[in-house]
Protein backbone atom coordinates (compact mmCIF):
# COMPACT_ATOMS: atom_id res chain seq x y z
CA UNK A 1 0.00 0.00 0.00
CA UNK A 2 1.18 3.57 -0.91
CA UNK A 3 0.68 4.98 2.41
CA UNK A 4 2.68 2.92 4.36
CA UNK A 5 3.07 -0.26 7.08
CA UNK A 6 2.68 0.87 10.52
CA UNK A 7 5.93 0.73 11.38
CA UNK A 8 5.55 3.75 13.32
CA UNK A 9 2.52 1.79 15.19
CA UNK A 10 5.04 -0.92 16.37
CA UNK A 11 7.79 1.56 17.46
CA UNK A 12 5.28 3.06 19.67
CA UNK A 13 3.67 0.25 21.19
CA UNK A 14 7.37 -0.79 21.32
CA UNK A 15 8.30 1.90 23.46
CA UNK A 16 11.20 3.40 21.13
CA UNK A 17 12.06 6.48 20.89
CA UNK A 18 11.29 8.52 17.48
CA UNK A 19 13.78 10.52 15.47
CA UNK A 20 12.66 13.13 12.87
CA UNK A 21 12.39 10.85 10.42
CA UNK A 22 10.20 8.07 12.67
CA UNK A 23 8.39 11.48 13.98
CA UNK A 24 7.47 12.48 10.42
CA UNK A 25 6.16 8.99 9.91
CA UNK A 26 4.21 9.14 12.76
CA UNK A 27 2.62 12.23 11.98
CA UNK A 28 1.89 10.50 8.22
CA UNK A 29 0.14 7.31 9.80
CA UNK A 30 -1.69 9.34 12.57
CA UNK A 31 -3.04 11.29 10.02
CA UNK A 32 -4.09 8.60 7.45
CA UNK A 33 -5.25 6.37 10.35
CA UNK A 34 -7.22 9.20 11.44
CA UNK A 35 -8.76 10.59 8.30
CA UNK A 36 -9.18 6.59 7.16
CA UNK A 37 -11.25 5.85 10.24
CA UNK A 38 -13.57 9.42 9.80
CA UNK A 39 -14.81 8.44 6.57
CA UNK A 40 -16.58 5.68 7.41
CA UNK A 41 -17.41 7.03 10.92
CA UNK A 42 -21.01 7.37 9.41
CA UNK A 43 -20.70 3.91 7.43
CA UNK A 44 -20.82 5.80 4.21
CA UNK A 45 -17.66 6.34 2.55
CA UNK A 46 -18.97 9.37 0.69
CA UNK A 47 -16.65 10.55 -2.50
CA UNK A 48 -16.12 13.86 -1.90
CA UNK A 49 -14.75 12.28 1.66
CA UNK A 50 -12.42 10.50 -0.42
CA UNK A 51 -11.59 13.82 -2.79
CA UNK A 52 -10.48 15.60 0.58
CA UNK A 53 -8.37 13.10 2.17
CA UNK A 54 -6.87 12.55 -1.29
CA UNK A 55 -6.15 16.24 -1.16
CA UNK A 56 -4.51 16.68 2.83
CA UNK A 57 -2.46 13.71 2.23
CA UNK A 58 -0.87 15.28 -0.82
CA UNK A 59 -0.68 18.73 0.75
CA UNK A 60 0.74 17.48 4.04
CA UNK A 61 2.67 14.59 3.35
CA UNK A 62 2.91 14.53 -0.66
CA UNK A 63 1.31 11.19 -0.78
CA UNK A 64 -1.01 10.60 -4.03
CA UNK A 65 -3.31 8.31 -2.89
CA UNK A 66 -5.80 6.62 -5.15
CA UNK A 67 -9.23 6.39 -3.88
CA UNK A 68 -8.32 2.65 -3.70
CA UNK A 69 -5.74 3.32 -1.41
CA UNK A 70 -8.05 5.16 0.84
CA UNK A 71 -10.80 3.08 0.62
CA UNK A 72 -8.76 -0.08 1.98
CA UNK A 73 -7.13 1.63 4.62
CA UNK A 74 -10.98 2.78 5.92
CA UNK A 75 -11.44 -1.13 5.79
CA UNK A 76 -8.38 -2.74 6.56
CA UNK A 77 -7.86 -5.17 9.36
CA UNK A 78 -4.43 -4.04 9.52
CA UNK A 79 -5.79 -0.69 10.63
CA UNK A 80 -8.17 -2.64 12.91
CA UNK A 81 -5.39 -4.90 14.30
CA UNK A 82 -4.68 -1.39 16.63
CA UNK A 83 -7.43 0.36 18.14
CA UNK A 84 -7.46 3.77 16.80
CA UNK A 85 -7.97 5.68 20.46
CA UNK A 86 -5.49 3.46 21.84
CA UNK A 87 -2.82 4.49 19.25
CA UNK A 88 -3.93 7.77 19.15
CA UNK A 89 -3.29 7.98 23.48
CA UNK A 90 0.01 6.27 22.65
CA UNK A 91 1.00 8.32 19.69
CA UNK A 92 -0.21 12.13 21.38
CA UNK A 93 2.98 12.38 23.11
CA UNK A 94 5.59 12.28 20.29
CA UNK A 95 3.17 14.30 18.19
CA UNK A 96 4.67 18.37 18.21
CA UNK A 97 1.27 20.37 18.80
CA UNK A 98 1.41 21.70 15.08
CA UNK A 99 0.84 17.92 13.82
CA UNK A 100 -2.15 17.53 16.41
CA UNK A 101 -3.83 20.62 15.23
CA UNK A 102 -3.59 20.06 11.94
CA UNK A 103 -5.02 16.61 12.55
CA UNK A 104 -7.45 17.84 13.89
CA UNK A 105 -8.14 20.69 11.05
CA UNK A 106 -8.07 17.79 8.25
CA UNK A 107 -10.01 15.73 10.50
CA UNK A 108 -12.81 18.55 10.45
CA UNK A 109 -12.01 19.19 6.80
CA UNK A 110 -13.12 15.40 5.50
CA UNK A 111 -16.32 15.26 8.33
CA UNK A 112 -17.42 18.57 6.71
CA UNK A 113 -16.42 17.70 2.72
CA UNK A 114 -20.15 15.78 2.20
CA UNK A 115 -21.93 18.85 3.38
CA UNK A 116 -23.91 16.36 6.43
CA UNK A 117 -22.43 16.16 9.17
CA UNK A 118 -23.73 12.95 11.37
CA UNK A 119 -24.32 12.56 15.25
CA UNK A 120 -21.65 9.40 14.57
CA UNK A 121 -18.84 11.58 13.34
CA UNK A 122 -19.66 14.28 16.01
CA UNK A 123 -18.82 11.62 18.34
CA UNK A 124 -15.50 10.14 16.55
CA UNK A 125 -14.05 13.92 16.20
CA UNK A 126 -14.63 14.70 19.99
CA UNK A 127 -13.04 10.76 20.77
CA UNK A 128 -9.86 11.47 18.71
CA UNK A 129 -9.73 15.29 20.80
CA UNK A 130 -10.13 13.16 23.90
CA UNK A 131 -7.43 10.47 23.01
CA UNK A 132 -5.01 12.99 21.76
CA UNK A 133 -5.68 15.41 25.05
CA UNK A 134 -6.07 18.58 23.14
CA UNK A 135 -6.37 21.78 24.88
CA UNK A 136 -8.96 24.24 23.44
CA UNK A 137 -5.95 26.39 22.69
CA UNK A 138 -4.19 23.11 21.03
CA UNK A 139 -7.55 22.62 18.85
CA UNK A 140 -7.47 25.97 17.44
CA UNK A 141 -3.66 26.09 16.66
CA UNK A 142 -2.56 28.68 19.05
CA UNK A 143 0.93 27.93 20.86
CA UNK A 144 3.04 29.82 22.82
Amino acid sequence: MAFGNLRSVLRIFGGSSTSEKTQDELYRDVLMMTLAEASRADANIHPLEIEMIQQIMQRETGQDLTEADIRVASRSEMYRSVNLLKYLRRARVQLNAENKATILQALVDVIKSDAKINVLEIDFFNRVIKALRMSPAEQQGLKA
